[in-house]
């Protein structure tokens, strides 16, 4: 399988996607998949664009419009994660991820998925200390400060995807990994991006959770952008040293026992093949400009489907996992831990690498593992002709909104959706879920908010094939800790070598390209909101402490 990495998109779909089309017909082959790396900007509208954390002088609405409203569709699987210019409110809708547009699949604040047997896990947002231990608090209409925390990595993420087993061939994130430097060409880093020294030498560069995953999920690949460079780095994994000790007073040993052990020592051991040291190969694309290396085309084996195309698949493991780490969601504006392997004499669940018996609950309630396509049209997309002069318009901004697809998600996994908990939570309505517009994409009216009021302890979810809603229960408080016979925590690794440089990255067989000619500036987009929510007093923390710039 031929697969297409992007760095940052920044809303170019149609420049991306002619890119990939000129590559095929260049060198005669045919791409299958898409991934890219953040800054997707899937905004449908100008309502969208209020909740872009962008200078507002670049705000743009781009080309997904076009993708969401049916008028152009993606000619190849298109995956993504989020990165720090996104329309957050929209990626908000679907947190364990879902379809933004027909044939374009976003894998929301984290999530695992499979393509043809390729194992592909994701994470999105970027890493900033003082949000990363807090809960999903956020909602619309954003303040300023919102606006921005809420595409920030948590801690919650990071714990579920560190509790994978099993072998991960491709891992996208935005940020990079901190350190990651040390396994790469750093003196051309620094002489292509000289303003990075100061945070290299303070080993600030890069995120530490993603330092943390890179060690423990191992993937055979991780693809970042973020920082707007190319970089490939090498990183190895070395093997735990396990030796056996000898206990040197231990004399109560039959003296046949001696003897054979003698012998044994004495007879010629054959050593094992040591086998081949486990690496990660890392590489940082650029954004979608002209002469910047942007893409990277890799040739990946894979299974092939009976009918020759692409099957997209949920991950069981990950899907046991959000299952069983529902009750860890918080939604509060506040610091709060999740479980280690002992919280002073109480014993607690902390592995949540799923059994046999959870991996076959969920093989019973998903057949096939396969994907639905059940992308569901909820607002109006954006009109060129009658909306051409929007950059001089007031918009408000936008109210929060359930999708479809998190509700069947959520009701047939049985776990809640963080949207509606934290709207509860904050003594908000629910909205109801908007109609299935995906046959109509004008003369849409925008959702309107339920006239019940819900308490915090349940939420409607709403069945299309219903003409009233149903309640669903919701999980906000945390269970009572028990005890689980041999939980045990994820291996860690510990990577302590010396520096390593790598030009290019060594994937063969792989056909790499570096797009350099392009006509057109690609354009941002921007916003200002200008709502508040309240503040809820936190205690302060000195652990992942960050400075508050976002780059």
């Amino acid at each position: 399988m031929k697969i297409a990495i992007e760095g940052c998109a920044h809303g170019e779909l149609e420049r991306i996607y002619e890119t990939i089309e000129g590559i095929e017909k260049e060198r005669n082959i045919k791409i299958d998949l898409l991934l890219c790396c953040g800054d997707f900007q899937s905004t449908r509208n100008l309502t969208d664009l209020q909740t872009m954390a962008v200078p507002r002088k670049y705000m743009d609405m781009c080309s997904f419009y076009k993708y969401y409203s049916g008028e152009l569709v993606a000619p190849i699987l298109t995956i993504f994660i989020g990165g720090n210019h996104e329309a957050s409110n929209y990626l908000q809708e679907l947190p364990y991820g879902g379809w933004v547009a027909p044939n374009i699949y976003y894998l929301g604040y984290a999530g695992v998925v499979t393509v043809n047997g390729i194992r592909i896990a994701g994470i999105s947002g970027i890493y900033k200390g003082h949000d990363f231990l807090r809960g999903h608090h956020e909602f619309p209409p954003y303040s300023d400060k919102t606006c921005r925390s809420v595409y920030h990595v948590r801690q919650l993420e990071v714990f579920r995807l560190r509790q994978l087993s099993g072998k991960v061939d491709i891992f996208m994130s935005h940020d990079w990994p901190r350190g990651i430097q040390e396994y790469g060409n750093k003196a051309q880093l620094l002489r292509f991006k000289p303003h990075f020294k100061d945070d290299v030498e303070s080993g600030q560069l890069g995120s530490r959770p993603l330092e943390e995953l890179l060690k423990a999920v191992q993937p055979t690949y991780w693809f970042a952008a973020h920082l707007h460079c190319k970089f490939a780095a090498l990183v190895p994994h070395p093997h735990e040293k396990k030796s056996k000790s000898l206990d040197a007073n231990d004399s109560s040993s039959s003296s046949s026992s001696d003897s054979e052990s003698e012998s044994e020592q004495k007879e010629p051991e054959l050593a094992a093949p040591a086998a081949p040291m486990p690496v990660t190969k890392f590489l940082a694309l650029d954004k979608c400009l002209p002469k910047r290396r942007f893409l990277q085309v890799l040739d990946m084996p894979s299974s092939e489907s009976a009918d020759g195309k692409l099957t997209l698949q949920y991950d069981a493991e990950w899907l046991s996992i959000l299952r069983t780490t529902n009750h860890l969601i918080s939604v509060k504006d506040n610091n709060y831990y999740l479980p280690g392997k002992k919280a002073g004499s109480i014993e607690e669940r902390s592995n949540f690498t799923p059994t046999a018996e959870e991996l076959a609950h969920i093989c019973s309630k998903f057949e096939n593992l396969k994907v639905p396509e059940n992308f569901t049209r909820t607002v109006p997309s954006f009109d060129p002709e009658e909306e051409h002069n929007y950059k001089q318009m007031h918009i408000e901004p936008p109210q929060a909104q359930l999708n479809p697809q998190c509700n069947e998600f959520c009701s047939l996994l049985g776990i809640d959706d963080p949207l509606c908990l934290a709207m509860l939570a904050n003594g908000k309505d629910l909205p109801q879920t908007p109609s299935n517009l995906l046959n109509s994409s004008t003369d849409v009216k925008p959702p309107t908010k339920s006239p019940i009021k819900q308490s915090v302890d349940e939420s409607l979810v709403f069945d299309e094939s219903l003409t009233t809603p149903t309640k669903r229960k919701l999980n906000l408080l945390l269970p009572a800790p028990t005890a689980v016979a041999g939980a045990t925590e994820p291996d860690k690794n510990v990577i302590d070598l010396p520096d390593e440089e790598a030009e290019e990255l060594a994937v063969p067989p792989a056909v790499v390209v570096d797009v350099a000619e392009m006509e057109t500036n690609p354009k941002k987009t921007l916003i200002d909101p200008s709502t508040s929510l309240k503040k809820l007093k936190r205690r302060n923390q000195s652990i992942y402490q960050a400075d508050d710039n976002d780059d």
